[in-house]
């Protein structure tokens, strides 16, 4: 396909409202607008994203971002040849009403409706933003999800390992809360960890004795409970020291592990295809620049081409889901209004989840 197309993107899985307008083809595309209303003020006395309020706060905001996301790229619903929205995996009080703002939409306008996995639109975006051809190996690092993916096509994903318990994000908020610092955790302990001393504690790496690719943070995260505790009981407190000490080994611990399990993924996904020279990271845990920094290295040393995204791009946003929209509309794939809200939305279907599943279906 020739013709550039011109979709609109709409994302709100957890607590980021989002509307985009992105046009091009398939491998080159222009984001003409990205706006994004962030939640961190209504949650910040919860310690975490109440899934009630998140959706509430969707539900007001979604009008507004598409408006002004429309009004920034100065192109109008005329102007659109499609509208992609994130279907899951997510909440699913948020993710249900980025699905009917978008239904109400195509309804209205006669617009092609296209429903996108919210994974996949961090996937595609090494794509997005420097057009990375496929195949790639992906590390997606986020709030919730942490998988290595061999990325061969926009709907071809192969799951060579992953977390099997809490996501890196995950772990980075329950430790902020740990230190008593702010949300979201990832920022507070990036902040906080340039002033630490990583190696005053030593924290465990865990899974480095096994040769696969899969991960796990919740043993990381009771350790730091215990370390503070530790403190706690001896001194009567923490000092800003003791977080910033703290912090810096929470982020060295994780920045070693996902470093070592880059490098068992690179020579797993060789054994699928041996011509692999390229890797990409994205999620919003990529947005942290001493996890950047020791995969860029580990990337130099394995001979691989490094793509990270702008920050921007990093954490949700409705321009990686328009792009991959985008995909899916020059591959004539759409959805009609039985479009469904989905919690759970494995990108790899044939691999077996490592998280479990439950009546709506496997987790990851």
């Amino acid at each position: 396909m020739n013709e550039p197309l011109t979709l609109l993107g709409i994302e709100s899985s957890c607590d980021d409202t989002a509307a985009a307008i992105v046009r091009g083809v398939p491998g080159k595309a222009e984001i003409l607008s990205s706006v994004v209303f962030g939640q961190t003020d209504l949650h910040a006395d919860f310690g975490g994203v109440v899934p009630e309020i998140a959706a509430r706060a969707h539900a007001e905001k979604l009008d507004i971002v598409v408006e002004q996301c429309l009004s920034e790229a100065n192109v109008s619903l005329s102007d659109l040849d499609g509208i992609a929205v994130t279907a899951g995996p997510g909440l699913i009080g948020g993710v249900l009403s980025g699905v009917m703002c978008a239904k109400g939409l195509a309804a209205a306008t006669g617009l092609p409706l296209i429903g996108v996995n919210h994974l996949a639109g961090h996937a595609l975006t090494p794509q997005l933003s420097h057009g990375l051809p496929f195949p790639y190996l992906m590390l997606l690092v986020s709030g919730g999800h942490c998988q290595f993916l061999l990325v061969e096509g926009p709907e071809d994903y192969r799951r060579l390992g992953g977390t099997i318990d809490d996501a890196p994000g995950e772990a980075f908020d329950k430790s902020a809360r740990i230190l008593g610092l702010s949300q979201p955790g990832g920022p507070a302990i990036e902040r906080a960890a340039r002033g630490g001393d990583a190696s005053r504690f030593q924290l465990p790496r865990p899974l480095l004795d096994r040769d696969d690719c899969n991960m796990s943070f919740s043993g990381l995260k009771t350790a730091m409970l215990r370390a503070r505790d530790g403190l706690v009981d001896a001194k009567g407190g923490l000092t800003r020291q003791d977080q910033n000490d703290l912090a810096a080994a929470f982020q060295s611990a994780i920045r070693d592990v996902l470093v070592e399990k880059t490098r068992r993924a690179v020579h797993m996904a060789r054994s699928c295809r041996a011509d692999l020279s390229r890797f990409a990271v994205a999620g919003g845990v990529a947005s942290n620049m001493d996890i950047r920094a020791g995969l860029e290295t580990i990337s130099a040393d394995l001979d691989l081409d490094f793509v990270a995204p702008p920050l921007a791009l990093c954490t949700d946003n409705a321009a990686m889901i328009a792009y991959a929209g985008l995909l899916r509309h020059a591959g004539g794939e759409h959805d009609d209004m039985t479009l469904a809200a989905r919690p759970r939305w494995p990108l790899d279907q044939r691999s077996p989840s490592l998280l479990g599943g439950g009546k709506k279906g496997a987790k990851a």
